[in-house]
């Protein structure tokens, strides 16, 4: 097959993500040793570590990118860390962190980190983007590297974004989708021009757009009404309709009205609707938490009826229940699925015993979840410090982060 289909892309792309961890890795040094953060594994019993962490700023939201990770505070403080080779950071420089580290001193509301940038929602409704800009990812007019956040335009109505490999899509308060950056395969969803959008595109004319979720090469969509849409390429059925080739504009998966959250991973796509978890697309490591190929419209994942929420931006999706209890599945080559162990996975796998997994949660290379009490913990890969506690050593089950306010 041509194209993405054939693999060799994708090959190409996973290794020079691996190369950029690891030199991040080397970059990370003797920081780490000094590092003023805390870790505690979710079987520890209370310790002075977890002491301080409950002295810590509680998190409301966390993102996962390539290799690093950013969390916005309760207080709308925003903090980021792990590799930074392009300055997905946004502290001003390309030098990675294994520890957080706060992002200026703006109050935000919402985060999302793609591959190698990153892109945020402050309180005042500005939107602002930093890192990667070789396809005009950051929205800014250009295709230069930024290190420090740079404002997309002059809106102040921005009320969520989604940022991809190398595309972004970002919602309006007014209900709008716009899109910019790589458009190779139509993910942008204006059709199959430009090739390249270095400010934001408005995908079509509707206004009752909820959120949006951005994957490698394709984007998926909820409406206000409930309905859900996909557009891009689908070299593994990842858009759900039914079919495989690329769609240029939103076109609605089924017709189902009661979509409530939607995640768009590599090449496969998750969703929830009415408490059932349905997820579509390439099922290589067992990333649609079913058995067999890959599926080019929605398949259910088992029968439980109190998922609430799902997340996930690589091969692995991870998914909350209304019990608290967390569930990951897919690839787990970096122990992300986070269940103590490196088996693929395809079906949910319960990670740990805790019933107190409400906040928000994403998973990648490596997964954070925030929980009831706005405690922050992270699993898997940590080639670039990721995990953010001061060292670049793998874990397969989740640890707690403490970021000092």
């Amino acid at each position: 097959m041509n194209g993405y289909q054939d693999g060799r892309l994708r090959t190409r792309w996973r290794r020079a993500a691996r190369l950029f961890a690891a030199a991040a890795a080397l970059s990370i040094g003797s920081a780490a040793l000094t590092a003023a953060l805390t870790v505690g594994t979710a079987a520890a019993s209370v310790s002075a570590a977890e002491d301080a962490a409950l002295a810590a700023p509680a998190v409301s939201g966390v993102t996962t990118g390539g290799a690093h990770t950013c969390a916005v505070l309760a207080d709308g403080g925003l903090s980021c860390w792990g590799a930074n080779y392009s300055g997905q950071l946004g502290d001003g420089t390309t030098t990675s962190r294994s520890t957080p580290a706060r992002v200026g001193t703006a109050t935000w509301v919402g985060v999302d980190a793609g591959t190698s940038h990153t892109c945020a929602v402050r309180t005042d409704g500005t939107l602002w983007c930093w890192g990667a800009n070789s396809r005009g990812q950051l929205g800014d007019g250009t295709t230069t590297r930024r290190s420090t956040p740079t404002q997309v335009g002059t809106a102040t109505t921005w009320a969520r974004v989604s940022a991809g490999y190398e595309h972004t899509c970002a919602v309006r308060t007014d209900g709008t989708l716009w899109c910019w950056g790589f458009n190779r395969t139509s993910q942008l969803g204006v059709g199959t021009s430009p090739y390249v959008a270095t400010t934001p595109l408005q995908v079509g004319t509707a206004t009752n757009w909820a959120n949006v979720t951005t994957g490698f090469a394709h984007s998926c969509g909820i409406r206000t009404d409930g309905t859900l849409w996909c557009w891009g390429y689908s070299s593994d059925g990842q858009l759900g309709l039914g079919s495989l080739g690329s769609q240029t504009t939103p076109a609605q998966v089924g017709t189902a009205t009661t979509w409530t959250g939607v995640t768009a991973g590599y090449a496969h796509t998750c969703a929830v609707r009415s408490g059932t978890l349905w997820c579509w697309g390439e099922n290589g490591y067992g990333q649609l938490g079913v058995s067999g190929t890959y599926q080019t419209a929605p398949v259910q994942v088992g029968t439980d009826t109190t998922w609430s929420r799902v997340g996930g931006s690589g091969d692995t999706s991870c998914a909350a229940r209304t019990d608290g209890s967390l569930w990951c599945w897919g690839e787990n080559s970096s122990g992300q699925v986070g269940d103590g162990t490196t088996t693929h996975r395809n079906a949910p796998s319960r990670v740990g015993t805790a019933t107190t997994w409400t906040g928000g949660l994403d998973v990648r290379s490596h997964g954070c979840a925030v929980r009831t009490d706005g405690g922050l913990w992270c699993w898997g890969d940590n080639s670039g410090g990721q995990l953010g506690d001061g060292t670049t050593t793998q874990r397969s089950t989740p640890a707690q982060v403490t970021l000092l306010g």
